[in-house]
């Protein structure tokens, strides 16, 4: 979502909460004047700006922005090493912030804020001198389906996509994009080795077309009728959902969707989050980022600006396509042990296509 999408009273209130929570967590003595937080991030998002801008406004601290996606960002820390400039570094994936942590490239906090803020089922494992990781938005991995050749009842769990009876329906991004990884590494804890094994092997006999695009793209071809079910993280549809633009509208009203395996284990949920770099220049900076991140009124802006869920608990929302998309059972699988099966499925997933 882009953020002119966004009221503009909606806006004000909650800059006006972000500085409050930023004041009530600076210290006494404040920041140099000129001081710099680098930050290297796998978000692109462009409402996230206002959170950095404030975060500025409030601190003094300038942040330095560098772009990449989670596999770049994570290549670039192990060359770059002890010279490394990077502070604070932000990914969309659960795994790959569990790649940093194994790789060596995050440091440990103890933060009383962040460890009474996010659940443990969405940060990295404590070491004993705190978690290297920590989720700060969740999405959930739903099913998209034309509501004029599909019965919910046929996708209703993720087991389903793999029936004979989705046969030549389903579409999908690669296999081996993180956020089908994810999902795979849940069903590998839920199925066990031999079930996930047949699972992934069914997915691949029932597709519409070789996997190509984004989740989007997904969403976008079961409207068109070129596939009848799709996978698509939660947010892509509820931008669409947010969206007045004529197509979109007409996507919307030919699609149907549905929060997989709310009868047993709950629909999959994969993280957004954030660590400090292990060599990092300005580790009290870093901190009082990832902190902000964490308190009521930046949480709020993450799904009020970018249709994700807050990992906070009681965050107040305004988000119709949130509420649109309504409760639902979610996994409660920790997405670090999730995440540890990853090199597992993609050989599965590998051996299946």
């Amino acid at each position: 979502m882009r953020s002119k999408r966004l009221h503009r009273p909606l806006l004000g209130a909650l800059f006006g909460a972000l500085l409050g929570t930023l004041a009530a967590l600076i210290p006494a003595a404040g920041w140099a004047q000129g001081t710099v937080l680098n930050l290297y991030s796998a978000r692109h998002y462009q409402t996230d700006e206002a959170l950095y801008d404030n975060f500025t406004k409030a601190t003094g601290i300038r942040i330095n922005r560098i772009d990449a996606d989670d596999a770049g960002l994570l290549a670039r820390l192990q060359s770059e090493g002890a010279a490394s400039p990077a502070d604070v570094i932000l990914l969309v994936d659960a795994a790959r912030l569990w790649r940093g942590e194994i790789d060596g490239l995050f440091q440990p906090l103890r933060s009383k804020v962040m460890e009474s803020a996010i659940p443990a089922q969405w940060r990295g494992k404590d070491s004993g001198q705190g978690s290297q990781w920590f989720g700060f938005s969740t999405r959930a991995r739903m099913v998209v389906y034309d509501r004029q050749r599909v019965m919910k009842t046929d996708v209703d769990t993720y087991e389903k996509l793999a029936d004979p009876i989705n046969k030549g329906r389903l579409c999908t991004r690669s296999g081996s994009h993180p956020y089908n990884l994810s999902l795979f590494g849940a069903m590998l804890e839920h199925l066990g080795p031999a079930k996930a094994e047949g699972w992934l092997a069914g997915l691949v006999a029932n597709m519409a077309r070789a996997p190509k695009g984004g989740d989007t793209d997904q969403i976008r071809a079961v409207a068109s009728g070129e596939c009848a079910v799709a996978l698509t993280n939660s947010y892509y549809l509820a931008r669409l959902l947010r969206s007045t633009a004529p197509a979109d509208r007409a996507v919307i009203e030919r699609i149907g969707f549905v929060m997989p395996n709310q009868q047993d284990h709950g629909t999959h949920m994969n993280i957004a989050g954030g660590a400090i770099a292990r060599h990092a220049k300005n580790a009290q900076a870093a901190r009082l980022f990832l902190e902000y991140l964490a308190s009521p009124a930046a949480q709020a802006y993450f799904a009020d600006g970018n249709n994700e869920w807050p990992v906070v608990a009681g965050v107040k929302l305004s988000n119709p396509a949130l509420a649109t998309l309504g409760t639902f059972k979610t996994e409660t699988l920790p997405v670090s042990v999730i995440s540890m099966n990853q090199v597992r499925v993609q050989t599965m997933h590998d051996c299946a296509v």
